[in-house]
């Protein structure tokens, strides 16, 4: 049951991660953005990845943690061309 729960908040946050990333790409600025938020989020992701490894939970729910993490990552690659944009534009 708390595998479940576990997917749904994962679900959750991870819907909302592609939603980032397009608003993201199409303001081409990284106003707004912070870049320690998107590694803080990597890094839990991470450490929940490795939880489930740890602990020997090998189930569906490390499917989703590991596409969650590959879309945040994604935000990271966005950011960087967003600040070549800035930088082209003078921005920062």
């Amino acid at each position: 049951m708390g595998a479940i729960f576990e997917t749904v908040m994962l679900v959750c946050f991870g819907l909302s991660w592609p939603i980032n990333v397009v608003k993201a790409y199409k303001t081409q600025t990284t106003k707004g953005t912070s870049l320690p938020f998107i590694f803080l989020i990597i890094a839990g992701y991470v450490a929940g990845i490795v939880a489930k490894i740890i602990t020997g939970q090998m189930n569906y729910v490390l499917i989703v943690y590991a596409i969650n993490l590959l879309i945040v990552m994604m935000n990271v690659v966005v950011y960087a061309r967003n600040y070549q944009i800035d930088k082209r534009n003078h921005i920062i």
